[in-house]
């Protein structure tokens, strides 16, 4: 019995021992099994580490090289710059403008002439000069004329530095120098082809508006310039300027609901100016007659023939009224701000002697026109609207203001567009040696456009030229003619024959030579 307690007992720990065995050897297994897993996330993980970091050096090696490429553009674009400022100022410092009708000459002595024959205000690039024995420039030697290569000498008294010194009679308080303009991308500039429109028409009495919208339609008139502010102070639209200056304006508007209108017009592609009559304004100097134009005896009103009453172009509150209405013109939908009547009435110097003209700031009358414009400009370019100055066509052949503040390089130097009035029954008999203008439309808007170009050359920054010209028949004028088609063709191919495309026409009562406006026809 012990024997066979023996052999079990010794058979158990055979089993046990060889179950233990086999249980070490599988945990065995499972340990090496493990320990490979563990190698291969390590493995995997260092591979993706080294990726990271290799992206991360690629990733920074780009934006070194972005950051190298961007400073050398830079620098490039600096140099560029550098070297065109370099090179304007090399020009500007070469650069010399000639009078009208200055010869060339082959030689320095200036004794045998080349032939070419410079025009008023022609850009020369002067390569040297010629000194006489007192040291005095005489000549200059000339390399480019206009920017082409051109050699000769032209003599020193013939030539300018500036354009501004061509300008025949400047004054005190005006900046000639280039002014800063701009378009806007929202409201780009327009070729602008208009006729002129009262607050009546606007409103549609008998039709009329929707006769011009027609007009419009049907030939090359694509822009109305319509009374906002009209001569006798009246408004188009309900205005909250005036609501603070003259709320009295606001119970005789024109038209009261102003944004169907304006929908209106936009939806046939017409381009809108607003005309403001600005310091002709009776409704605010009978308002404010201590601060309007006045006799000094009496005190009374100044006013002109037709019995209308003036303000001042002193009065900054007027300033401010009128713009104030320009703003808003501009907020609901106008493109364009026309200041008419942008000057003094035309009292004349001996009656000035007898009148206030509340000029407290002790300024010229060119300087308060000069000085209301770059104002204006200054506001309502804000407003991204362009500004247009009305003068009178004179203005464009006198040399001063006029005596009533409009000198013509004050002006076109500070607005958009300068509009002078051409109508040819507005010169008098011999105007440009022609007996009776009003009786040759061609000829006076030619020599009187001339005018206009060269006025305009002595700037560097000018208005843009769109004139005021005639379609209506004067008959107060001895020796006029009638005003059809035929007189407006004329005045406008003298336009062109000058290289100004723009125009507006007038009309006081808002009838059209529609013939004269349709574009050509090709055969």
């Amino acid at each position: 019995m012990k024997k066979l307690m023996i052999v079990m007992m010794i058979s158990v720990l055979l089993l046990t021992g060889c179950a233990t065995n086999v249980a070490a050897e599988g945990a065995s297994g499972q340990t090496d099994e493990s320990q490979q897993v563990t190698q291969s996330d390590q493995d995997k993980s260092a591979e993706a580490e080294a990726a990271r970091l290799e992206e991360e050096r690629l990733k920074k090696e780009a934006e070194e090289a972005a950051a190298a490429e961007e400073k050398r553009l830079a620098e490039e674009a600096k140099r560029l710059e550098e070297e065109k400022a370099a090179k304007l100022l090399e020009i500007a410092e070469k650069t010399y403008y000639s009078k009208d009708l200055t010869y060339v000459y082959s030689d320095e002595a200036m004794t045998v002439e080349s032939g070419m024959v410079l025009d008023h205000q022609t850009s020369v690039w002067v390569k040297g000069s010629i000194l006489n024995e007192a040291g005095e420039v005489v000549a200059y030697q000339i390399e480019a004329i206009d920017g082409e290569a051109v050699e000769g000498f032209v003599n020193a008294a013939r030539l300018f530095k500036t354009r501004q010194e061509q300008i025949k009679m400047s004054y005190d308080g005006v900046d000639y120098s280039a002014f800063e303009k701009t378009t806007y991308e929202k409201n780009p500039p327009v070729e602008v082809k208009a006729v002129y429109l009262t607050q009546a028409t606007a409103r549609n009495d008998n039709g009329r508006l929707d006769d011009l919208i027609k007009l419009a339609n049907e030939t090359e008139i694509n822009a109305f310039v319509i009374d906002v502010k009209n001569d006798d102070g009246y408004l188009l639209f309900h205005s909250e300027s005036a609501e603070k200056y003259l709320p009295q304006m606001n119970d005789k508007i024109a038209i009261k609901e102003i944004a169907p209108f304006i929908q209106k017009l936009k939806e046939n592609d017409i381009y809108l100016i607003a005309r403001i009559v600005t310091f002709k304004s009776p409704q605010y100097a009978r308002t404010y007659p201590d601060r309007a134009l006045h006799y000094l005896n009496s005190g009374a009103l100044y006013s002109d023939r037709d019995k209308i009453s003036w303000s001042t172009a002193y009065d900054r509150d007027l300033w401010e009224y009128v713009i104030g209405i320009c703003e808003e013109a501009a907020d609901v939908g106008f493109d364009e701000i026309q200041f008419d009547y942008v000057r003094f009435p035309a009292t004349g110097a001996k009656l000035d002697k007898n009148l206030d003209f509340q000029n407290d700031l002790d300024e010229s009358k060119t300087e308060a026109i000069h000085k209301f414009l770059s104002y204006a400009y200054e506001r309502l370019s804000k407003k991204e609207v362009y500004i247009t100055a009305d003068v009178f066509g004179w203005a464009a052949t006198s040399i001063n203001d006029v005596g009533i503040g409009q000198h013509w390089e004050s002006v076109t130097n500070v607005v958009d567009y300068i509009a002078p009035m051409m109508y040819p029954s507005h010169y008098g008999p011999n105007n440009f040696g022609l007996a009776v203008p009003d009786a040759q439309p061609y000829a006076t808007i030619d020599a009187s456009i001339k005018d206009a170009i060269m006025r305009n050359a002595n700037l560097e920054t000018p208005a843009k030229l769109r004139p005021w010209i005639q379609d209506f028949t004067a008959r107060w004028v001895k020796g006029y003619i009638p005003y059809r088609a035929d007189e407006v063709k004329a005045q406008i191919q003298a336009l062109e024959d000058n290289g100004v495309y723009e125009y507006m026409l007038w009309n006081p009562g808002n009838v059209y030579s529609e013939d004269a406006l349709r574009a050509e026809q090709e055969d």
